[in-house]
């Protein structure tokens, strides 16, 4: 089936057409590590998971990249100003720079495991291409669409007409906002840095290009860099969310495409802001939450999932804490399916004579096309529930319950919020937040997480069950 997105930058949905028949290339911008990961910052990265898995469903090669920034995001990036993020961490901690970083990047790939992402096939560190970066800019110097400034380097805007294109402002716009920091070493207030000078910066390379002053590189410049080294001049996809569609995207744009000549990207998506009960997600409101204090909470990387992805990516989400307990009994209906099916195939229930191959046919399509039509998960989800209401009343022969494991299996691949198939024997009758426990623990043991492996273990003692080690993996028992 054809699969429709909405292009940020034509403002319309359009037909995924990849330039490489058959092989689609994401790019997804990536946490900015001088903090612990929100959920907000999750709504972004787990819509771009889905968008990759929905896109692998449909047969699709996809190589997908994700970067991880650590140094250049400043403060107020709206304006070009400030403070570097990481440096500004480093001031109020006492930690160094890098330490800032390293410490948040791990905290992040933690919550990636938690919430149960499909890693991307290369999670590039901004300060590892210092050098490729330099390539781009020394270009921009010498096509003379960038200049140089006591050392700082800015690309000059008025070089590249179509600025502006993609959040839709307007020349006057750009100039209004762009005053608000005035900066005197611009030609042109618009102008954004591609490298800086700062001798109080704790993180700085030597300029990879011949006369270059010593400094850092600004934040935009990065993605340019990563993304053509990873996935060539021109990708199909680019996402993040919707605050970053200006300057961030706007800049990479006109620095990509200045240094290439081609168009950079062929479809940008970006997801709205999310809401937490009804209002912006602020520390001063006291409705601020990190992953780790949801899971803090007792709810589970699943149920978190859930709630992040059930609305469709272009509508406003609006979080509450009774909707990680509506999330909750939502996997559990369908677990609750699942496990019954699983009973009938194995001979733990007495099969009945339906086959279940009109209803999956069914589900499989109205998933398909709720999907392809700009990842509307609500409607894919509401497909999903009308399938677990046919197979509780329905009597299914092993046959079908074979068939409705599978299409089960086929939406717990795409959306990643329900948890694996539930294991014949004692596990069946676990609870389903205690089954995700185990699956958390599987994933934190094979990447050698042993703190947060004893932890989950201990959760899952803590109430009543004990971990089996068999030939088939892990089952719970109760104790």
């Amino acid at each position: 089936m054809v699969i429709r997105l909405h292009n940020s930058l034509t403002r319309s949905l359009e037909e995924l057409q990849p330039l490489q028949p058959g092989r689609v290339t994401m790019y997804h911008c990536g946490p900015t590590v001088y903090s612990s990961p929100h959920i907000g910052n999750f709504r972004s990265f787990l819509f771009a998971d889905v968008l990759r898995r929905f896109v692998e469903d449909q047969g699709y090669a996809v190589t997908q990249v994700m970067n991880v920034t650590d140094v250049g995001h400043l403060t107020l990036d709206d304006i070009e100003g400030g403070e570097d993020k990481m440096e500004a961490a480093s001031r109020k901690t006492g930690l160094t720079a890098w330490d800032i970083a390293r410490k948040y990047e791990a905290e992040f790939h933690a919550c990636q495991q938690a919430l149960h992402v499909r890693l991307p096939h290369h999670m590039p560190r901004a300060t590892d291409f210092i050098q490729e970066m330099g390539v781009i800019i020394d270009d921009l110097l010498q096509k003379g669409v960038a200049y140089q400034r006591n050392g700082n380097v800015y690309f000059e805007v008025a070089k590249f007409p179509a600025y502006g294109r993609l959040s839709g402002k307007v020349l006057d716009e750009l100039e209004a906002g762009a005053r608000v920091a005035v900066n005197e070493e611009k030609k042109d207030p618009r102008d954004f840095a591609l490298w800086k000078v700062d001798a109080k910066h704790q993180m700085q390379w030597d300029a990879p290009w011949r006369d270059g002053a010593r400094g850092f590189p600004g934040w935009h410049i990065e993605c340019s860099a990563m993304s053509t080294h990873y996935l060539g001049e021109q990708i199909d996809i680019h996402t993040g969310g919707e605050d970053n569609m200006f300057p961030h995207h706007e800049c990479e744009i006109a620095q990509t495409e200045a240094h290439t000549g081609k168009r950079f990207v062929s479809i940008w998506l970006h997801a709205r802001h999310l809401l937490v009960d009804g209002t912006k997600m602020s520390k001063s409101l006291g409705n601020f939450f990190t992953v780790a204090d949801i899971l803090q909470r007792g709810y589970t990387g699943l149920e978190l999932r859930y709630a992040l992805v059930r609305v469709q990516y272009r509508q406003t989400l609006n979080f509450t804490l009774k909707g990680l307990d509506e999330a909750r009994a939502a996997i559990a209906r369908v677990h609750g399916a699942r496990q019954r099916l699983v009973r009938i195939r194995e001979g733990r229930e007495a099969a009945g004579g339906d086959d279940l191959d009109g209803a999956v046919a069914s589900a499989n399509a109205a998933f398909t096309a709720a999907m392809s039509e700009d990842l509307n998960v609500s409607e894919a989800l509401a497909a999903v529930f009308e399938f677990v209401n046919v197979c509780n009343k329905a009597q299914p022969s092993v046959a079908g319950a074979k068939a409705g494991l599978s299409a089960f299996a086929r939406f717990e691949d795409v959306l990643g919020c329900f948890g694996p198939e539930p294991v014949p024997g004692a596990v069946a009758d676990a609870p389903a937040e205690l089954q995700d426990l185990l699956a958390e623990r599987t994933a934190a043991k094979q990447a050698k997480d042993w703190a947060r492996a004893d932890a989950l273990r201990d959760r899952i003692a803590a109430a009543g069950w004990r971990i089996v080690d068999t030939a088939q993996g892990p089952r719970l028992e109760p104790v």
